[in-house]
């Protein structure tokens, strides 16, 4: 029996609960440590991981690096429209108070959803960074 063999069937095992866990770190940034930074690099690292795992050309046929350029910009969308929306409903920017009718819903809501901007910027700088060196003797 071939090592890659054991490799590929762990990490078929290993990368859905490394994702989990993601989400976990993610959502329970809102409670206590963790958040989207955090969750943003186990998520890239699960990714990174299959890369290594099953190679460069079933990875890029999986996950095409388009779509990582295309998250970091997303993700500050996701970040800079949160406050914006503060500003539209008459608030500083950044104040999540304006994002609900009761103040202490509008914090969790404008968390959440800057953490979620971080998270989505994260994963697609750190598997972008990672797709370069990849790719930088095949150009």
């Amino acid at each position: 029996m071939r090592l890659d063999i054991l490799l590929r069937i762990s990490s078929k095992i290993f990368i859905p609960f490394i994702v989990i866990f993601a989400f976990y770190v993610q959502f329970h940034g809102d409670y206590g440590p963790g958040g989207g930074f955090q969750a943003g690099v186990i998520f890239a690292s699960a990714i990174i991981l299959y890369t290594i795992i099953f190679g460069s050309t079933k990875a890029l046929k999986d996950f095409p690096e388009w779509i990582f350029h295309l998250m970091i910009p997303l993700g500050v969308i996701i970040f800079a429209g949160t406050g914006f929306l503060s500003i539209i409903n008459g608030f500083n920017f950044l104040d999540y108070d304006a994002l609900a009718h009761y103040p202490k819903h509008g914090q969790h809501i404008g968390i959440i959803s800057i953490e979620i901007g971080v998270f989505v910027t994260v994963i697609g700088s750190m598997v972008s960074i990672f797709y370069a060196f990849v790719n930088r003797g095949k150009k």
